[in-house]
């Protein structure tokens, strides 16, 4: 069980990014968080493996409240969670295996088992003979996919993916997103942040909407997010014109 309550993040310039949130996720979840850039979405991630402290309120994994964590159990939580970040952070001189070996290595799992382990994470993903290849030989959807190996390679309990296919084609980011939904379906807890309204469309069960850091909307059944929200997240937000006096200036008096 995950649970957020009343938790709040705000910068040391009085930025607040994330404002008295709470909700929980039950093990074996699949949760859609939703809402423009910049309204927390990526926040709410960092948060959950402690790259940043809230400055209120409680996040607790299966009972232990993560948020006054010690710097030395911080390893131990990252184990549980697999990131898979936006920008997919692939060492870009390290091959396919090498980017997934790193992960296995830092697990503590045992050498002779890593080239099997790596073989039947690439196969899960759909990249079975890409192994050998570097990121740049890759195309987008490809990297994504090896993001994804890296980030389940431990078998983590949950898995966090922040924003998985923001820089993908319609096709390409179903794949993806049904990928996501055959590791959901294997038992893994997943948490992912979009504001993709195509997936946002297909994924019609847990879906969170945030606004300015705010929770303000939790669809815990199967009904669909509403027009309102899809709108929120598709239409840009009109530009303030500043008005202009259509006045002409006074004439001064001639002396």
């Amino acid at each position: 069980m995950i649970e957020y309550s009343k938790v709040t993040k705000k910068y040391p310039n009085g930025e607040i990014v994330v404002d008295d949130v709470s909700f929980t996720v039950a093990p074996g979840d699949f949760v859609v968080i939703t809402g423009r850039s910049g309204a927390g979405k990526t926040t709410i991630g960092r948060l959950l493996i402690k790259d940043l402290d809230a400055t209120s309120g409680r996040i607790v994994i299966d009972g232990q409240d993560i948020t006054h964590l010690k710097s030395k159990d911080i390893p131990t939580l990252r184990r549980k969670i697999g990131f898979i970040f936006q920008d997919f952070k692939i060492i870009p001189d390290k091959t396919v295996n090498e980017n997934i070996e790193l992960v296995l290595e830092i697990n503590g799992l045992d050498r002779k088992q890593i080239p099997e382990r790596i073989k039947k994470l690439l196969e899960v993903v759909g990249l079975p003979n890409k192994g050998d290849l570097f990121p740049s030989q890759l195309a987008g959807g490809e990297l994504q996919r090896v993001a994804i190996a890296r980030a389940i390679a431990a078998n983590p309990p949950i898995l966090f993916a922040d924003e998985p296919t923001g820089n993908l084609d319609k096709e390409t980011s179903i794949d993806i997103f049904n990928l996501l939904k055959k590791i959901n379906q294997s038992g893994t807890t997943i948490i992912m942040s979009t504001h993709d309204v195509t997936l946002i469309n297909i994924h019609q069960a847990r879906h969170l909407h945030l606004e300015n850091g705010r929770l303000v909307k939790d669809h815990k059944t199967d009904a669909p997010p509403t027009a309102s929200e899809i709108h929120e997240l598709t239409d840009p937000k009109p530009e303030v014109k500043l008005k202009t006096s259509t006045k002409k200036p006074a004439k001064k008096n001639k002396k």
